[in-house]
C-alpha cells in the first residue's frame, strides 16, 4: 500500500486525486492533508480518508477545524503546516497540488525528506526549476508529472534516450476564447472566462488556459523536467484536448499519448507508477471522435506564450517574473479589478522592467518574487 499527502487537497487536482484514492483503496493510504480555506470540504475528506496530520491556511481556521476533527488527528497552519504535511508523514508520495508559487518551498521540504514527488504545482519548476531539479537529483528523488501534458511527455519518453529527441510538442486546447479575435477580447467577462470547452479547473489555472499563460508556464516546466532546450520545444492548437502531447524523434517517428480529457488519468500514472491500474475514466473512441483538428500556434493571438518562451530563454529570475506578475494579474481580473487584456500588459511591464539575475539562490528568487507581485499590484488601469 502506498502512503500519500496531498497538498492543496481541497482543489481540483487534490479532489481528483482522492476520487482515484477511492477507486484503489486497497493500494493507498492518505497520510496527511493540506488545505486552504474550504474548511467544509476538508473535513468531510479528513472524516472519510483519516490522515495523521492536516494543515490549513491561517491559524483561525486551525482552531476552527480543531474542534470538529477527532483529538488524534495533528492539526497545522499557513506555509509551516504546508511543509510539515510534505515532510512529516510517513507519506512515500507527495502530490503537489497547491496553486501558485507558494507550493515551493513544501515541495523543496518533502525532496529534502525522500519523498517520490506528484507535480502538478507547474510553478515550483517555472520560479526554481535548477535548484528544484538539482536537489532532487541529490537526493535520489522522482519528479512524477501530473500535468496531462507532461505526463504525456513522460510516457512517450519512456526508455527514450533524450539524444534520439528532436522536439517535443505540448498540445493546447487555446481556452475559453480560442475562437475570439483580439478585439472581441477587449470586453469579456469573468464569468466567460472560466467556462473552459474541455476541461473542469480551479479558476486561476482556467484563466490562465484563456490567455495561454499556462501553457507558457508549462512550456518551462518542460525544459526543467525533460532536461530539453527551448528551441526542441513547441506549442501547437489542438482544440479537442485528446492528442496530450507527443515526441518527435530524429527518426521522423512521432508517438503521442492520447486519451479522453480526464486529470485523473494522469493523476493516477504518477501514483501507481511504472504500473498501471484500471482508471475511473471513459474509454477514448476515435471512430466516435471522428476527427481531431490542429492548428499552428498564433504567438501575436497569444503574447503572454511568447513572452514565457523569452523568459525561458533569458532564465535566471525571469521566469520567477513571469510568473509572480501573471499570478497577481489573474487575481486582479478575477476580482473585477482589470480587464481581460491588461493581464498581457502587467506581465509585459514587470518582465521589461526586471533586470535578470542569472541562477539565483532561494533568497533571490524569494525577493524577486515579492518584488514583482508589488509592482503588478500597482500597476493602474489607465
Amino acid at each position: 500500500m502506498k502512503k500519500l499527502a496531498i497538498l492543496g487537497s481541497t482543489g481540483s487536482i487534490g479532489t481528483q486525486t482522492l476520487d482515484v484514492v477511492r477507486t484503489h483503496p486497497e493500494a493507498f493510504e492518505v497520510e496527511g492533508l493540506a488545505a486552504g480555506n474550504n474548511i467544509e470540504l476538508l473535513i468531510q475528506q479528513v472524516l472519510e480518508f483519516k490522515p495523521s496530520k492536516v494543515s490549513v491556511g491561517s491559524k483561525q481556521s486551525a482552531e476552527q477545524i480543531k474542534q470538529q476533527l477527532p483529538s488524534h488527528i495533528e492539526v497545522f497552519y499557513g506555509e509551516q503546516g504546508l511543509i510539515e504535511i510534505a515532510a512529516g508523514t510517513d507519506a512515500d508520495t507527495v502530490v503537489t497540488a497547491v496553486m501558485g508559487s507558494m507550493g515551493l518551498p513544501s515541495t523543496l521540504a518533502a525532496i529534502d525528506a525522500g519523498k517520490t514527488i506528484g507535480l502538478a504545482n507547474k510553478e515550483t519548476l517555472v520560479t526554481a526549476g535548477h535548484l528544484v531539479t538539482a536537489r532532487a537529483r541529490q537526493k535520489g528523488v522522482q519528479l512524477l508529472p501530473i500535468d496531462s501534458e507532461h505526463s504525456a511527455l513522460f510516457q512517450c519518453l519512456n526508455g527514450e534516450p533524450r539524444e534520439r529527441v528532436h522536439q517535443l510538442t505540448l498540445t493546447a486546447s487555446g481556452g475559453s476564447f480560442r475562437d475570439r479575435t483580439r478585439e472581441q477580447l477587449k470586453h469579456v467577462t469573468v464569468a466567460d472566462a472560466l467556462k473552459h470547452p474541455n476541461w473542469s479547473m480551479g479558476s486561476k489555472i482556467t484563466i490562465d488556459s484563456a490567455t495561454m499563460a499556462n501553457k507558457g508556464l508549462e512550456v518551462i516546466e518542460a525544459h526543467w523536467l525533460f532536461d530539453m532546450p527551448y528551441d526542441q520545444i513547441s506549442v501547437l492548437l489542438h482544440p479537442e484536448s485528446i492528442i496530450h502531447s507527443f515526441v518527435e524523434f530524429v527518426d521522423t517517428s512521432i508517438i503521442a499519448q492520447l486519451g479522453n480529457p480526464d486529470m485523473r488519468v494522469p493523476i493516477q500514472y504518477a501514483l501507481t507508477y511504472p504500473d498501471r491500474q484500471q482508471a475511473p475514466s471513459s474509454r477514448l473512441s476515435l471512430a466516435q471522435i471522428g476527427q481531431l483538428n490542429f492548428r499552428e500556434m498564433d504567438y501575436n493571438r497569444f503574447p503572454c506564450l511568447s513572452m514565457a518562451f523569452e523568459a525561458g530563454r533569458l532564465g535566471g529570475t525571469a521566469p520567477t517574473v513571469f510568473n509572480a506578475a501573471n499570478e497577481i494579474a489573474v487575481a486582479r481580473f478575477l476580482n473585477g479589478e482589470i480587464p481581460f487584456l491588461l493581464i498581457e500588459d502587467i506581465i509585459a511591464d514587470a518582465l521589461q522592467q526586471h533586470e535578470v539575475i542569472a541562477n539565483p539562490e532561494l533568497e533571490v528568487i524569494y525577493a524577486t518574487d515579492a518584488q514583482t507581485r508589488a509592482r503588478a499590484s500597482a500597476f493602474s488601469v489607465l
